[in-house]
């Protein structure tokens, strides 16, 4: 009989465990999202990470002049934005233009009009209606001259204003079209000549529509791609001459305040080839060795800059390149690397770049 005060005591305890347990969940579960506290912390890649293998790789730049193929470059002033696949199951390759894209989120792009004209005559088709093309600014609008092909070539000017259609569409609203320096309007039906004629049918990435030329970046100029919200596309000059600006996301020019900076290409995350080697979690980080205004980066010839640079690893098992310039390049030499004859004999000396002691 002694048992039974002890049996009910502990079968009290029990019916209040479970009615706390119970109505506590209950009384949790009605609190509103809002009001329970998260701490956000920042992620802090480090060399054993995981979590940022296969993310994009984020581009940070400084007074980048990027060789884009050996006929066409641009300027970026500042650029923040990230690399794009173009095969989600190929990493993005230094090697391969091809590979990847440039995605721009904020930044400043600037093409010099002598550098598009160059590469329009270069990249030209076969037999283009449109050729010796030249292009200058006046008083905020383009003037393209150029020589037209019908039956006989005819010196054609071109007259119009710029503007961003699309991401990768730039429109050139045409004002006015002189040939033989007479001006003509609509239809150039005295030499049965439309604007369409003055372009090739199936010249890539160029397109009219009415008294408008469209010119898909995608198709008309060399990989990578430069891609991004466009929010003003204007026509400037400077001392070097005319060029064509863009300005991407929420932000405006300031070239003051950019050529503050020193020279420089940085990528961090994802995954990167670059020659023989993969570099996985990105830490890199290009720099021009030199005091000039711009950092001249060439995709073709890129691994040249890299043989006559300084490369050094960090403590977080990223690499910083300090690079010259294309035009600073020294003549070719002979590769210099160990051999196995170097190996046997320890009386040769080192390489006199490194500093043996």
């Amino acid at each position: 009989m002694r048992r039974w005060p002890i049996i009910c005591f502990v079968l009290c305890v029990g019916v209040l465990l479970y009615w706390a347990l119970h109505h506590g969940h209950e009384r949790s579960a009605d609190v509103p999202r809002e009001r329970v506290p998260t701490l956000a912390v920042p992620h802090q890649p480090s060399a054993t990470d995981t979590t940022t293998a296969e993310a994009p790789t984020d581009v940070y730049a400084h007074n980048l002049l990027l060789r884009k193929g050996p006929n066409f470059r641009v300027y970026i002033p500042w650029m923040r934005g990230t690399m794009v696949r173009t095969d989600p199951g190929r990493t993005p390759s230094f090697d391969n233009a091809s590979s990847f894209g440039l995605h721009v989120e904020k930044g400043i792009m600037e093409v010099r009009l002598e550098d598009l004209a160059h590469y329009l005559n270069a990249s030209a088709v076969p037999h283009a209606r449109l050729t010796r093309i030249s292009l200058s600014a006046r008083g905020g609008q383009i003037h393209l001259l150029g020589t037209a092909h019908k039956l006989l070539p005819i010196p054609v000017e071109i007259v119009g204003t710029i503007s961003a259609e699309q991401a990768t569409v730039i429109r050139l609203h045409v004002l006015k079209v002189s040939m033989l320096k007479l001006p003509i309007t609509g239809l150039l039906s005295g030499f049965h000549l439309t604007l369409a004629d003055l372009l090739q049918s199936n010249q890539p990435g160029i397109r009219v529509a009415g008294n408008d030329i469209l010119f898909n970046t995608d198709v008309i100029f060399p990989s990578p791609h430069i891609t991004g919200p466009i929010t003003s596309l204007r026509l400037a000059t400077d001392k070097h001459g005319a060029y064509l600006e863009a300005v991407y996301g929420d932000t405006h020019a300031d070239p003051a305040l950019a050529q503050k900076w020193h020279n420089f290409l940085q990528l961090t995350n994802g995954t990167l080839d670059f020659g023989k080697l993969t570099m996985h979690h990105v830490d890199l980080i290009m720099i021009d060795a030199s005091n000039a205004s711009w950092f001249d980066l060439d995709l073709i010839n890129y691994q040249a800059q890299l043989v006559n640079g300084i490369t050094r690893m960090t403590p977080q098992a990223g690499l910083q390149i300090f690079m010259p310039n294309v035009s600073a390049l020294p003549p070719s030499k002979p590769g210099e690397t160990i051999t196995m004859e170097w190996l046997r004999d320890r009386t040769l000396p080192p390489p006199p770049e490194i500093p043996f002691h």
